[in-house]
């Protein structure tokens, strides 16, 4: 797909995020929407996948180490094909496979149960050592929140990937500069995010608009050519992105919008999908 067809799929799979948590009441829109843009270029551009063979075994590899925004890993998943768009509207409805957080042993597409923050990235890890161990030639994809990574256990599986030198792993920093609480520089400041890759021996590449196709793809493609250490992809980001009330807003970190602000959000996405078409 060209960059304008990735935009384009990126306002559907921003749409299946506000359709799924208006429909479950609950959820995580904001950093979920923050992120449709590297989720959709993951699935319809990067990764070797096959959705008719979701367990293939040189398939390349996601964890969302960020759990909480399964809404928008969902919406990826069901606009590639790994399960109808149409289910979306079960997120954590009583007995749907789309639980609030992505479950491994259920949901098609999904190569690691998430949800405890800083657990994600060592479960990429240690995947990326086991292709190198067994000769596979498969990536390791991981997306952390930026809030998240003030989780000790993040930097310990830092240390351990660029001590083994896992250039199959790319981890991707969602930085939208805020988190439930507010401002990660406020709560508790992981800045500066690149020179601490750096410093556990990570190539880091400083996406400077990580909403923006042609600046992704730059990335992923630089990225591809570092050998002998992993990569660390700081994207940034605006929470909320494509939904006017959610931008930059913290509270919408982890609520769902009522019917009158579905409204809204979806009219949003309706004309930024019209613009996108006009191109």
């Amino acid at each position: 797909m060209n960059n304008l067809e990735l935009s384009r799929m990126a306002n559907e799979v921003r749409k299946g995020i506000i359709i799924s948590v208006h429909s479950a009441k609950a959820g995580h829109p904001g950093g979920s929407l923050s992120a449709a843009d590297i989720f959709t270029y993951l699935y319809f551009e990067e990764m070797n996948i096959d959705p008719a063979n979701p367990k293939m075994e040189n398939r390349d590899r996601f964890v969302l180490s960020k759990g909480h925004t399964a809404p928008g890993l969902y919406a990826a998943l069901a606009h590639r094909g790994f399960f109808p768009v149409e289910d979306l509207t079960t997120l954590r409805h009583l007995g749907s496979y789309l639980q609030g957080h992505p479950c491994l042993q259920h949901v098609p597409g999904v190569d690691m149960s998430t949800g405890s923050l800083g657990q994600g990235i060592s479960a990429a890890v240690g995947m990326a050592l086991g292709a190198k161990m067994s000769g596979q030639d498969f990536r390791v994809y991981t997306l952390l929140g930026d809030g998240e990574i003030q989780e000790g256990q993040v930097w310990e599986a830092a240390m351990f990937a660029g001590h083994r030198k896992l250039d199959n792993l790319v981890v991707i920093v969602d930085n939208n500069g805020l988190q439930i609480d507010g401002d990660i520089e406020d709560v508790c400041s992981p800045y500066p995010i690149d020179k601490k890759f750096e410093a556990f021996n990570f190539h880091v590449i400083d996406l400077a608009d990580g909403n923006d196709m042609e600046q992704i793809r730059t990335a992923f493609e630089e990225a591809r050519k570092v050998k002998g250490m992993p990569v660390a992809i700081v994207a940034h980001t605006l929470k909320g992105k494509g939904v006017s009330f959610m931008e930059g807003e913290a509270g919408w970190h982890g609520k769902a919008p009522n019917d009158e602000q579905y409204e809204i959000a979806m009219a949003d996405l309706e004309r930024i999908g019209e613009a996108l078409c006009q191109k």
